[in-house]
């Protein structure tokens, strides 16, 4: 199975399934010398874990997401060999799937990874299951790590849920409620519609927004490579995320050249921020500013229209455990991917002039 690396001078290869003896992510190419914080490290993996009390988007599973680092580490700094991280798996409930064994959940890649590899692991969906982020959270902590020693800092937070938007943008809100929204009013009113969809047995989706400061101008590889553009791999690599958009997005296409055109003044100092920090896919050293959808969780206790393996008409209920939101826990991944993004790039910055 290719496809498990993302980078190239910060290089991540995650490995493990939803329901395996555990999960785990391998770093390469880290610098030596980064003071390495344990803790920090374990309360990401925190953020990111399911079985949140009081929470009516996420899933009852109980997993501790305890972070095991096996190798790379030296007196508290990383040396500059392979960083191993294992996160074990110690709560699975692989008997809620049996009655789908031989059936293709709607909404779920169990048909498309049927149809590729003539077999699939379908407690919880294996490897295509959200619990492969936990690994990403991992490796995300140590290059958010490396980017801290630059004073780069990453901010993601629940735009909207269930079709409600936040009406403001606070920050220090953020973890102050269940949805890791930037506005706790907002919140209550997104966590009561989550909870009358998880009564009916249904999900809701959502729009992640993600804040980047202190990242410095002149990241990215164009023309392929550019910033943008590997932020837009590294967001669509999560399974949950359906589009991307960077500064004024979608909206850009109202516009005229004048209104989105961000006019400058010396410094130098952008007079708006349309482009979301980004232009020609090269940093500009200003906010990056991004924004995802988030789709809603295909894991719903409604019986649904689907076929079996044998190609025969089916009709399905899942059991089991799930998120009704996946907006709080995923902001953490998306900080975490878009860490190890700006890592590589920073790193590969450094061979291209003298």
């Amino acid at each position: 199975m290719a496809g498990n690396t993302f980078g190239e001078a910060f290089k991540v290869t995650t490995f493990g399934e939803s329901h395996g003896e555990g999960l785990g992510c391998i770093i390469d190419g880290c610098p030596s010398g980064i003071e390495f914080n344990q803790d920090y490290l374990q309360m990401q993996m925190d953020r990111r874990k399911p079985g949140a009390k009081n929470n009516a988007s996420v899933t009852a599973r109980q997993e501790s997401d305890k972070a095991e680092v096996l190798s790379g580490i030296f007196e508290g700094k990383t040396t500059g060999t392979p960083i191993a991280i294992l996160i074990r798996n110690n709560n699975q409930h692989s008997g809620d799937y049996s009655n789908i064994k031989d059936k293709f959940r709607p909404g779920h890649a169990d048909f498309t990874y049927f149809e590729k590899y003539g077999i699939r692991d379908y407690r919880g969906g294996g490897r295509s299951s959200g619990r492969e982020t936990s690994a990403r959270v991992a490796a995300g902590a140590v290059a958010s790590m490396f980017l801290h020693h630059y004073g780069v800092s990453i901010t993601a937070y629940t735009l909207a849920a269930a079709g409600i938007y936040c009406k403001t943008i606070n920050l220090d809100e953020i973890e102050k409620n269940a949805l890791r929204a930037a506005d706790c009013k907002a919140a209550q009113e997104m966590n009561e519609k989550i909870e009358q969809l998880r009564k009916e047995g249904n999900s809701a989706g959502g729009i992640i927004e993600c804040v980047v400061k202190g990242i410095p101008s002149g990241l990215g590889e164009p023309v392929f490579d550019k910033a943008d553009a590997l932020l837009a791999h590294a967001m669509l690599s999560i399974g949950a995320i359906k589009g991307i958009e960077f500064g004024t997005g979608f909206n850009a296409a109202e516009l005229t050249g004048k209104e989105n055109n961000d006019q400058m003044r010396k410094g130098p100092e952008f007079l708006s921020n349309n482009a979301g920090g980004i232009l020609g896919g090269i940093t500009r050293g200003d906010e990056i500013v991004f924004r995802v959808a988030v789709k809603p969780v295909p894991s719903i206790f409604t019986q649904q229209k689907t076929i079996n393996t044998h190609n025969e008409d089916e009709i399905m209920q899942i059991a089991g455990r799930h998120d009704v939101c996946l907006c709080p826990r995923i902001v953490p991944v998306i900080e975490a991917m878009t860490s190890i993004t700006l890592a590589d790039l920073m790193l590969r910055n450094r061979a291209s002039r003298i």
